[in-house]
């Protein structure tokens, strides 16, 4: 197989994680003959700083020809102060708009070996293994913006959340069919004792569940999902729900299996195999260039983007058993690691990997 990957580093430990994702599709290359060739551009904060844009058009352009986007990290301290048209996030939002880019995958699996660095009970989060699919180009994130001035002469701030039934419709349905291939149940979440927008989602998921009648479907409120993640959170195989909800219920999500750190995400189009794969974790600038981040994030999205955009399960599977067989062993990262365990850098992570497929495969 021949595929061309264009590859995102941006800011913070993006760089570094980025590289050991790199070295282990390098070697799934190596070890089934495929050939992946590396496009590399740049985003967020350095493009801002060297082109005075977060995202310049040529780099969407390559992007779109691409078989596939595998992306690091974007933001930090040092654009806070910017426009919100110039942040660096500003590259994400550009990216999943310009590449149709509307189901954000995002797997949590507690894995058994470090199920003692999550803050919460292990009898509760011991077996977790959810998705949760979030809606990735609608709503508030997407909407209009304005700041103006009240008749009362305050400072005031409006964003738009829009949704139509197309764009519900067609997430519902990547979420049901998720749910086919997992234990048939989606949790659909909403505000719709609130919003209008909500009252539409749940009118539309009902609907779209007709063509579902193999697959259970719950609607929960948004704040009674936050706190079922934390009180139950086995209840739950699939989640689906609107942008903002998404983006903060599966931030919390990410917290039962210890460390975000752990967690990959896919961001899908309605065009086979076209996706973009990041870790769900941000630049984390304060421990950039020192080595301790945790790559494993990038690389289960690496396996991801092998799994939904390429076609390849084995490689993907092989992917993420290794990872599973080094937690197996006792190698931690820092943000892993309890009292009195020693620390794996973050090219020595990646190395463990490396070796790891070499020996699975081996023994295949």
């Amino acid at each position: 197989m021949q595929k061309k990957i264009v590859v995102l580093p941006g800011d913070g430990i993006g760089p570094e994680v980025i590289a050991e994702a790199i070295k282990v599709l390098d070697e799934v290359a190596s070890l089934y003959g495929h050939q992946f060739e590396y496009e590399y551009d740049t985003v967020g904060g350095k493009a801002l700083d060297e082109f005075g844009v977060p995202l310049r058009e040529e780099t969407l352009e390559r992007c779109k020809q691409a078989d596939a986007v595998l992306l690091g990290a974007v933001g930090g301290p040092k654009w806070d102060t910017l426009p919100g048209h110039l942040r660096p996030e500003m590259a994400l939002l550009g990216l999943r708009k310009g590449l149709g880019l509307f189901a954000n995958l995002r797997p949590v699996e507690v894995f058994g070996p470090v199920v003692e660095t999550s803050t919460i009970k292990k009898e509760v989060v011991e077996g977790v293994d959810l998705l949760v699919v979030r809606e990735l180009t609608g709503g508030l994130y997407f909407g209009k913006k304005e700041r103006s001035t009240s008749a009362e002469g305050l400072d005031q701030a409006i964003d738009e959340l829009i949704y139509n039934e197309h764009e519900v419709e067609r997430i519902a349905k990547v979420a049901f069919e998720a749910a086919r291939v997992r234990r048939k149940k989606v949790t659909s979440i909403d505000k719709a004792n609130v919003l209008e927008s909500g009252r539409l989602w749940r009118e539309v998921v009902t609907k779209v569940h007709q063509q579902y009648q193999d697959v259970e479907l719950e609607h929960m409120l948004v704040d009674n999902a936050a706190m079922q993640l934390i009180r139950n959170p086995k209840q739950f195989d699939v989640l689906v729900t609107e942008n903002m909800f998404g983006d903060i219920l599966s931030d919390e999500a990410s917290m039962l299996a210890g460390s975000i750190g752990l967690m990959p995400s896919a961001s899908l189009s309605d065009e086979a195999g076209k996706g973009m794969y990041e870790p769900v974790h941000g630049s984390a600038p304060d421990i950039a260039g020192q080595g301790k981040a945790n790559p494993l994030a990038t690389i289960l999205s690496a396996a991801m983007l092998l799994r939904y955009s390429f076609g390849l399960q084995e490689e993907a599977t092989l992917i993420e058993d290794a990872v599973k067989s080094v937690l197996d062993a006792g190698v931690r990262t820092g943000d892993l690691a309890t009292s009195g365990e020693s620390i794996t850098g973050t090219e020595q992570m990646g190395e463990y990997i490396v070796q790891e497929l070499r020996k699975s495969k081996v023994t295949q």
